[in-house]
């Protein structure tokens, strides 16, 4: 199904580059926020206190303190170094998550192009922070817990450590998929009140996709940088 987009409307962007268009767009706004939600943050000593009211520093406040805790509890202590990945991973998808849910616009997180790509900066960075954790001793993880199995196990994981950007972009692009068309159908079947019920629904679903994305990438770094392989 075709959508329309109002990025659209932009010289040279096609219905093939509408994502990559709203990715760029959703991109912009982020790093505008994030110098807005520093600026609001002022001296150290200010910025010990919490936001008096609803603001971009109180939005990101929220979503930190949210991250935070989930971090916690899948990592640990150590966990909270990896705050900024994670954080950086649940705004970023969240908010192109709620883009589908504006008149006019498609989330670039319907499109496995944007998803994949997500998916694969998650493989890169879990794969690059287990090297560091654990040197060379990381590759070990792909040997299985005994050396006889080693020929057995390696490719299965290889195979398994493959998949998993894959399966992370199809999985999110499905969902956004289905929940896009899924609130356009009832847009045009009626304009009044039942929308709202599936707008509602859809703002659960692009929360629930976002975090379903933010705590497996968690899961993978917590595997990766594990010293009990």
């Amino acid at each position: 199904m075709v959508h329309f987009n109002w990025l659209q409307l932009v010289h040279g962007v096609g219905h093939e580059y509408t994502h990559v268009a709203t990715a760029m767009a959703v991109t912009a706004f982020l790093v505008v926020a994030s110098v807005v939600g520093r600026l609001a943050l002022g001296s150290p000593e200010s910025a010990l206190q919490p936001a008096g009211s609803f603001s971009i520093r109180g939005i990101f406040e929220v979503c930190v303190e949210f991250v935070l805790n989930l971090v916690e509890m899948v990592i640990g202590e150590k966990g909270k170094t990896f705050l900024p990945l994670f954080g950086a991973i649940f705004v970023y998808v969240l908010i192109n998550n709620l883009v589908g849910l504006l008149p006019g616009m498609t989330p670039a997180t319907d499109n496995a192009n944007t998803t994949i790509a997500v998916g694969l900066f998650v493989f890169v960075a879990y794969n690059f922070l287990g090297l560091r954790e654990n040197g060379f001793g990381y590759l070990t993880h792909f040997l299985g817990p005994m050396l006889v199995l080693a020929p057995l196990m390696l490719p299965i994981e290889l195979i398994s450590h493959l998949v998993r950007p894959v399966s992370l972009g199809l999985r999110l692009a499905g969902n956004m998929t289905g929940d896009h068309t899924g609130l356009g159908i009832f847009l045009d079947l009626t304009k009044l009140f039942v929308p709202v019920i599936f707008y509602g629904l859809g703002l659960f679903v692009c929360f629930v996709q976002a975090f379903v994305f933010t705590l497996l990438s968690m899961v993978y770094v917590s595997m990766a940088t594990a010293h009990d392989h």
